[in-house]
């Protein structure tokens, strides 16, 4: 372990496909140790996680950071959103948790918008119109499917939730994370009491929303997680919101995350509410707004064409007219949750590679699309977007965000920005400091340039020409569905 400053922190980001730890530096923001674990998904009509793992994970990912972990004084959990944790009275999942990118709650999001007023009544309670991520959809679809099931709950949890009340033995979440429930009224910042008895979730089932900043306990005894006795634990957060907090965004700044799902979002003083949907009006971690829009196809998607195509996932070649929207688990944005794959334009002279480009361009154009909505009107093109998550570094992805966005593109150096958030989370609960000051005085942010330009009009025309037409069949359910 290298020499540290000052006191250590434990930022933890569970995603979708792994738990990753870090201990840092509150002085300096140096990163001290670090670990991680894999998790499993399920495959099929579901995305499924047993919530134990997330746990077992955890305990990993501390373990392989050694003493210094033991040595933290806070920690704070960041996690992945939306996602439908159900316990029974003695805490133990009652099923799998239902993930973010489950969309068989699609019918139950179309129902629960129609039955309460239509996009405009969420829009302007909770913020956000529901889809089939929404944690609401998946209650519902749970209580329709599985009954018994739902009968059984004796709490509802997100996942970082989950981990945090196991840590401290108090169930409480997050503005930030509660903001992506559809049952948390942004409005008046409390649970909405006519969609909870709307979808019969009784309120006493759902963790206490702590104040950011707060303090939700000290990690109990009983387990054998490396942390010393005492260490606080910070409210945690929704991924999005952590890594908001971890590059200490502020206002006019739009970041562009490339991961599993593909994000754009801003900080915001005012409180979105889009009726159209494109734009999930999320809360975040400090007491501002996160205006998001969310696709469910981005690096997997696009990993997933290059090896069918036999490419490295770079081997892309431009000069193509040919059109794929990658859209392999269904969609978020656009709101298209029983769509497939679709390719158009095909010719004899299309190359693999220009097959590839063509996949990263359908990634992008509906991220790109939600960018005027996200940031404010009077902010400012020339600032680079922050281009962050897995795919940020791959030369590819670097060119198609720039070509399709005619903005400059900045690239953090900073890889694990959800963990570097809920670890200057936690250095805020110790210290007293706001968390994206932290962040920005460990210069999170840092990281090459990549000038504007020509923005290629041609082919976001294209693209969105092939969607508007092909409309109806990436509408229709698929058979058996």
């Amino acid at each position: 372990m290298s020499a540290a400053d000052g006191p250590l922190v434990v930022g933890v980001d569970t995603s979708t496909q792994s738990t990753k730890a870090l201990v840092v530096d509150v002085a300096t923001g140096q990163v001290v140790a670090s670990g991680q674990a894999p998790h499993e998904v399920s495959s099929g009509a579901g995305r499924e996680s047993d919530p134990r793992q997330w746990w077992d994970a955890l305990g990993e990912a501390l373990r392989q950071c050694g003493d210094a972990a033991r040595e933290a004084a806070a920690v704070s959990i960041g996690g992945q959103q939306h996602g439908l944790v159900t316990l029974d009275a003695r805490g133990e999942p009652v099923r799998p948790a239902l993930l973010w990118n489950d969309v068989r709650s699609a019918p139950q999001a179309r129902r629960l918008t129609e039955e309460l007023g239509g996009p405009k009544f969420w829009a302007g309670r909770v913020g956000s119109v529901p889809t089939a991520s929404f944690t609401v959809t998946k209650w519902a679809w749970l209580a329709e499917h599985e009954p018994e099931a739902a009968r059984a709950v004796r709490a509802v949890r997100l996942p970082h939730d989950y981990l945090t009340e196991r840590l401290t033995g108090v169930g409480t979440t997050d503005r930030g994370d509660a903001s992506g429930t559809g049952w948390w009224a942004s409005a008046t910042e409390s649970y909405d009491a006519e969609i909870l008895a709307h979808v019969g979730l009784d309120p006493a089932l759902l963790p206490r929303v702590a104040r950011p900043g707060e303090v939700v306990g000290t990690v109990r005894d009983g387990h054998d997680l490396p942390f010393a006795r005492g260490t606080l634990v910070a409210p945690g957060t929704g991924d999005n919101a952590a890594a908001a907090l971890g590059l200490g965004l502020r206002p006019g700044t739009a970041v562009l995350s490339l991961g599993t799902s593909g994000t754009v979002y801003g900080v915001a003083r005012r409180r979105p509410a889009d009726p159209t949907g494109t734009v999930a009006g999320f809360a975040d971690a400090r007491g501002d707004w996160l205006p998001l829009a969310c696709t469910l196809n981005c690096t997997l998607a696009v990993d997933r064409v290059a090896t069918l195509l036999g490419l490295d996932r770079e081997a892309v070649e431009p000069g193509t007219s040919v059109t794929l929207l990658p859209y392999l688990d269904g969609e978020r944005t656009p709101d298209l949750p029983n769509a497939s794959g679709l390719l158009h334009g095909l010719r004899h002279d299309t190359t693999a590679g220009q097959l590839l480009q063509a996949a990263y361009d359908g990634a992008v154009h509906a991220l790109l699309g939600a960018l005027d909505l996200v940031l404010d009107q009077d902010a400012d093109p020339s600032v680079p977007l922050l281009l962050i998550g897995g795919g940020a570094r791959g030369r590819a992805w670097q060119q198609t965000v720039r070509r399709l966005s005619g903005r400059p593109v900045q690239v953090p150096e900073a890889k694990e920005l959800v963990a570097l958030g809920a670890a200057a989370q936690a250095a805020g609960v110790l210290t007293g400091e706001d968390p994206a000051a932290v962040a920005r005085r460990w210069n999170t942010a840092r990281g090459p340039v990549l000038d504007a330009v020509e923005r290629d009009e041609g082919t976001l025309a294209r693209i969105s020409g092939v969607l508007s037409d092909a409309a109806p069949l990436l509408e229709r359910r698929p058979e058996g569905g």
